[in-house]
């Protein structure tokens, strides 16, 4: 085993990575990184309940597209293996068993055989009487022959770890400086469940030790499972590891910044329109009735988006998935988590990951809690989109277009120009297809609805854009070539025969008649990609959408 740094990440498989999860994550790679240390990523699934393949292979995608790849772990693409594993918890119980021995041959862990409703009775005696619920170690009344009596019975049990009375209950954080709790508020808390399994606090400390980790990296939700882990450590003859805990990342509003929040947005749009049933096809009736019943029921992630997607409700992006779709890059994903309870000081806020290697360290760490402001997110990767070149641009927008959205995928040799005329206008990927969803539409299908910028080009002045169209159309029709060269001197020479010189007379109904909206690509581009069959098409249904809709 190295004395070099050797840090870990060791997320629970319930879905793609968090955003806070994610900031643990680039943090433990990059400060081994910078030390030429071992970045390690175990999985925690010993919560058999609430684990699964297909979540733990989401959290292998986040991180391989957020660049950050690891030394030792599950084998995906380039990273993992490593001789400390298995890197699953759950096959690991041979060694946590030993771990366990140890502790019952000393008299520091025994069996606990009440149920569960036996300590909800107990805990709200200790509600009435207004103290704080500490387990009262009635198990170890037990004699060594009742508790045989009770294994041999098949009896469910737990097993408790006897927290020593005189321990010290003090370490100090990285972050946070010198924390220290009462003995008191440390009860002979579980170590293993009725499963079988351990329980986080006695893998966790298990693992790390056998795995040789220096630092711990993790949220401030953890700050006080720390105190059961050094009792364990200090009982299991384990070296204690350098602790650092992140401050909480919130909303705007101040509110804590969860994946609870696709939830509260999703109910406050079903209590606000009075949906009584999910759509058809969404998701089964039990499961909304389930959900609707409690708070506590949270919805699937796919069955969320399924159900947003149908009622039309846009989701706050939570999770670093969230924000791949969204058509973000990843580096800058990186570097905005990054800043979120990091400063690399000198007023920088822009950076690569060979910045954050090099520079990143435990004691810039800022113990205030940090504000997601997606704004400024959104700022960060307009920079980064104008300073692609326009081939990566296309290059990385065709990839993103493969996974998010085929159709624009599937424009072949007019994705070269789908790309450059989009490249200075969007902010993300997804702006890219957008604003231009009509070029993926069947001719027949698109619809104009009268806001007020529609009505102001089409139907208003001495000569309405409406009453151009015709012979807009037919000129378009008659050029000789289809480039945006031809289409634009067209549209130059019908505004200074037909609008007294004014382009936007005439390019902005062109514009609405094939978009369906007054937002579009630059127009010869526009039409360019429609081709000249399409656009001809489309002016000639508009004007006869208008036209029957103004004689009504």
């Amino acid at each position: 085993m190295t004395n070099k740094v050797r840090t870990r990440f060791a997320p629970s498989p319930t879905g793609h990575l968090h955003v806070g999860g994610a900031r643990t994550a680039i943090y433990c790679w990059a400060y081994a990184r910078g030390r030429e240390g071992t970045f390690i990523l175990r999985i925690e699934d010993t919560d058999q309940k609430r684990s699964s393949e297909q979540a733990t292979f989401g959290f292998f995608e986040d991180l391989n597209w957020l660049g950050v790849n690891w030394d030792e772990g599950p084998e995906f693409q380039s990273s993992g293996g490593g001789d400390v594993g298995p890197y699953f918890q759950a096959q690991r119980l041979d060694e946590y068993n030993t771990q366990l021995n140890k502790l019952i041959e000393c008299g520091l862990a025994y069996y606990a055989f009440e149920t569960p409703d036996e300590l909800n009775e107990k805990r709200k005696l200790a509600r009435a009487e207004k103290r704080a619920y500490r387990y009262d170690r009635a198990a170890l009344e037990l004699t060594e022959e009742q508790v045989q009596a009770n294994l041999d019975e098949g009896k469910p049990y737990v097993i408790r770890f006897k927290v020593p009375d005189d321990a010290i209950l003090a370490f100090t954080d990285e972050v946070i400086g010198d924390v220290e709790i009462p003995r008191s508020e440390l009860d002979d808390f579980v170590i293993f469940k009725a499963d079988g399994f351990p329980t986080y606090h006695f893998a966790v400390v298990v693992d790390d030790a056998l795995m040789g980790v220096t630092d711990v990296v993790r949220g401030q939700e953890h700050l006080n499972n720390t105190f059961k882990h050094i009792v364990l450590q200090e009982a299991l003859g384990f070296e204690r590891p350098r602790y650092a805990h992140l401050s909480l990342i919130f909303n705007p509003d101040g509110s804590k910044m969860s994946k609870r929040d696709k939830d509260k947005t999703l109910r406050a749009y079903v209590k606000e329109h009075q949906i009584e049933s999910p759509p058809d096809g969404c998701i089964e009736h039990a499961e909304w009735d389930n959900w609707l019943s409690s708070k506590d029921n949270q919805l699937q992630t796919d069955e969320a988006n399924s159900l947003a997607k149908a009622l039309g409700v846009s989701l706050p992006e939570i999770n670093v998935d969230d924000f791949k779709a969204a058509g973000y890059l990843p580096e800058v994903l990186m570097n905005y988590l990054c800043l979120l309870g990091w400063s690399p000081g000198d007023d920088i806020e822009q950076f690569d990951s060979a910045f954050l290697i090099e520079h990143f360290s435990l004691d810039r760490i800022v113990k205030s809690p940090a504000k997601f402001d997606r704004a400024k997110l959104l700022a960060f990767n307009l920079d980064a989109m104008q300073a692609l070149s326009s081939e990566a641009f296309e290059s990385r927008l065709l990839e993103w277009c493969h996974e998010y959205a085929p159709a624009f995928a599937a424009l072949g040799e007019r994705f070269p120009l789908f790309a450059k005329a989009n490249h200075e206008r969007s902010k993300t990927f997804r702006d890219a297809i957008e604003t231009s969803s009509f070029l993926v539409e069947d001719d027949e299908a698109l619809t104009w609805v009268e806001t007020k910028p529609v009505k102001k080009a089409l139907l208003k002045g001495e000569v309405t854009g409406l009453s151009l169209l015709p012979e807009v159309a037919q000129r378009l029709g008659e050029l000789a070539d289809w480039t945006h060269e031809s289409i634009d001197a067209c549209l130059a020479s019908c505004a200074e025969e037909l609008a007294g010189g004014k382009l936007g007379k005439v390019a902005q109904p062109v514009r609405i008649a094939v978009a369906g909206s007054p937002v579009s690509p630059p127009i010869g581009d526009t039409l360019v990609l429609l081709g000249r069959d399409s656009t001809i098409k489309r002016i000639e249904r508009c004007i006869a959408f208008f036209m029957s809709h103004c004689d009504a």
